[in-house]
C-alpha cells in the first residue's frame, strides 16, 4: 500500500493506495498516530484503496477513538463500493464520519 500526505490549512490528507490489510495495517498505524498527535484534523482519502480487511478496520478505529479522545476529527473520504461494503457489513458506517 502506498500513502501520500498532503498538508493544507492544518488539514493533514492521507491518500491510500491499494490494500489495507495485515501486511500493510502497521505502516498506516504508525503514520496515523503520528499524524493525529500534531495535526488539527485528518482526512483519509480512500479514492485510490481498493481492499480493506479487519486488520486495517482495527487501525481506522483505533485512530477514531484517538482522534475523538484528543478533540480532532478523523473523516473518511472517496470511499469506493467495495470498502463501504464492508464498512456497511461491519455496521462501522455509523462510527466514521464521511467527508465528500
Amino acid at each position: 500500500m502506498k500513502i501520500t500526505k498532503d498538508l493544507n490549512n492544518g488539514v493533514v490528507t492521507l491518500s491510500l493506495e491499494g490494500k489495507l490489510d495485515t501486511i500493510t495495517a502497521p505502516q498506516l498505524e504508525k503514520e496515523l498516530s503520528l499524524e493525529l498527535e500534531h495535526a488539527g484534523s485528518v482526512v483519509m482519502d480512500f479514492s485510490k484503496l481498493v481492499y480493506v480487511t479487519s486488520a486495517g478496520l482495527r487501525v481506522l478505529l483505533e485512530g477514531h477513538k484517538t482522534a475523538e479522545a484528543k478533540g480532532t476529527s478523523m473523516k473518511l473520504r472517496n470511499v469506493g463500493n467495495d470498502v463501504m461494503e464492508v464498512l456497511e457489513i461491519t455496521g462501522l458506517t455509523g462510527v466514521f464520519s464521511f467527508e465528500e
